[in-house]
């Protein structure tokens, strides 16, 4: 499989199966992306991310990529932690192995219950699940267990990995929800922290409930003076309470915490989102530090107009930082594509 290249704002783009979800893995001069992925004609949610898999990319410059094996699968063993799902995770190296965590879920429990788990590699390439998994469940002393009365799953997913400076410590910040509150108000982002990047504690979440329903596929990255931790919130989800404060019409896609430590206190620099609007047409958004220094964001395009989902990743956009820590991203030009994506797309495979 190759991506399918145009001369748009476009960055990854495969032939046969749509892509949302990502996480980069940098190598030297080589920036690896992870990603979610399903075959074109699964377009729809309730199909994709049922049938998904983690796929696997290479590029030197973020815009034209290179496919490479797939990084993992749900397993083929009826009864496994992870025989339904493999969704989202990050990629921490330490010392010379590669530790991709990720989030995976089952058919016994109908996918309702997300816990996370590691494979590990030598070179980015050939992946190998620890025979111990999962590594990290949810603690009830804290976060919200599977009720569907009160929420659609058990959120435990998503799990960012990095290491504290200060302490050698190595933490893992993870969407969640508080065991208390308003249903729409419960979620934040989880926290364990580990000596080994094998043995997990669960920990108090590492921020406040009160304004959305998730906070999925968190990022932290350190520019400057500040941590920024982003998010991404479907408009949905955003809080009674959130809406009464700010004000703001909600919608969806990727918004950011600031803080001077990586543990926080976080807080809002702005309550306007970082990359948003009503549609959904990016999501999933992260920060990274292209070849020349510079940062950049990049995001999944995931809804069109008309609601059908593209299922592709877009090219880098420009990133510019405020003296405060307000992070503002161009990405207002990346709207007038999309038109000549949905022809090319259609052009691949009927959507």
């Amino acid at each position: 499989m190759t991506p399918f290249m145009s001369d748009h704002y476009m960055a990854l783009r495969l032939a046969e199966k749509r892509v949302w979800d990502f996480w980069f893995a940098r190598d030297g001069a080589d920036y690896h992306v992870f990603y979610l992925q399903a075959p074109q004609e699964l377009a729809g949610r309730e199909t994709r991310h049922w049938h998904v898999s983690i796929g696997h990319a290479v590029s030197q410059d973020l815009s034209t990529w290179e496919a490479l094996p797939d990084a993992l699968a749900p397993s083929q063993t009826s009864g496994d932690w992870d025989d339904y799902t493999t969704w989202t995770g990050s990629i921490f190296k330490h010392e010379k192995t590669w530790y991709l965590y990720y989030t995976g879920t089952n058919h016994a429990e109908k996918g309702l219950v997300q816990r996370i788990g590691l494979a590990t590699s030598s070179d980015l390439l050939h992946w190998e699940k620890y025979p111990q998994n999962p590594l990290v469940t949810t603690d009830a002393r804290w976060y919200e267990l599977l009720d569907l009365n009160l929420w659609h799953d058990q959120a435990w997913r998503d799990p960012w990995v990095f290491q504290e400076p200060e302490t050698g410590l190595f933490h893992m910040f993870l969407t969640a929800r508080t065991n208390a509150g308003s249903s729409d108000e419960r979620g934040i982002i989880g926290h364990a922290q580990s000596t080994d990047l094998i043995h997990w504690d669960v920990l108090p979440p590492i921020t406040s409930p009160g304004d959305f329903g998730y906070l999925e596929v968190p990022q932290l990255v350190h520019i400057d003076k500040f941590y920024y931790l982003l998010f991404s919130a479907p408009a949905r989800f955003h809080s009674d309470r959130h809406y009464e404060r700010t004000g703001l019409r909600p919608v969806t896609g990727t918004h950011y915490l600031i803080a001077d430590h990586p543990l926080g206190p976080f807080r809002f620099c702005t309550y306007n989102f970082l990359v948003g609007e009503p549609t959904g047409l990016f999501y999933s958004g992260k920060l990274i530090q292209a070849p020349d220094g510079d940062w950049k964001f990049m995001a999944c395009y995931q809804f069109a107009p008309d609601g059908s989902f593209i299922g592709e990743l877009t090219d880098p956009m420009t990133v510019s930082i405020a003296e405060t820590g307000e992070l503002t991203v161009d990405w207002q030009s990346h709207q007038l594509t999309i038109p000549q994506m949905i022809a090319e797309l259609a052009a691949i495979q009927p959507v």
